[in-house]
């Protein structure tokens, strides 16, 4: 990282980095190209390694893509205020995000599915959700595993 007066290397202040992105972009590469996608997310934080789930219809380009190539890159931020200045080159942004990249695929064990489903909404909402069988078929589960990931935060 370049900015080192920027980085955020204390993992409960990364942390609470996540907990407050609601959007997280993952970037999957298809023979060359790069396809972002903006979802919505939950996590999990297990054995030092980030956890990311999402979820979206049952089929699409994305699943086509990771049944090729699981490893993608992620980004997310917040906190975004504008900085003022009296001239042009003074403004700033202010901002903090989380950056990395891991391994993602698709869930298949439905108790795994359910769980998920629980934690994303759990991170969208602050709210607890019980997801059954039906709900958990109803929608495909991805998750993303990564053990490299750092975070920035211009205050």
């Amino acid at each position: 990282m370049r900015r080192k007066d920027r980085e955020v290397c204390d993992l409960q202040e990364i942390l609470e980095i996540i907990d407050e992105c609601k959007v997280c972009r993952i970037g999957f590469c298809d023979e060359g190209k790069v396809y972002i996608v903006p979802v919505n997310f939950g996590y999990k934080f297990e054995d030092g390694k980030l956890v990311l789930y999402v979820h979206g219809a049952r089929a699409g380009y994305k699943y086509e893509v990771l049944a090729k190539n699981p490893l993608v890159g992620f980004e997310m931020d917040c906190e975004h205020e504008l900085v003022k200045a009296d001239v042009a080159c003074g403004y700033g942004y202010r901002f903090a995000s989380v950056i990395g990249n891991g391994e993602a695929e698709v869930v298949t064990d439905v108790g795994e599915k359910r769980e998920a489903l629980g934690i994303l909404m759990k991170h969208q909402t602050g709210g607890e959700f019980v997801f059954g069988e039906k709900e958990a078929a109803s929608v495909t589960v991805m998750k993303v595993t990564s053990e490299q990931f750092t975070a920035k935060r211009r205050k």
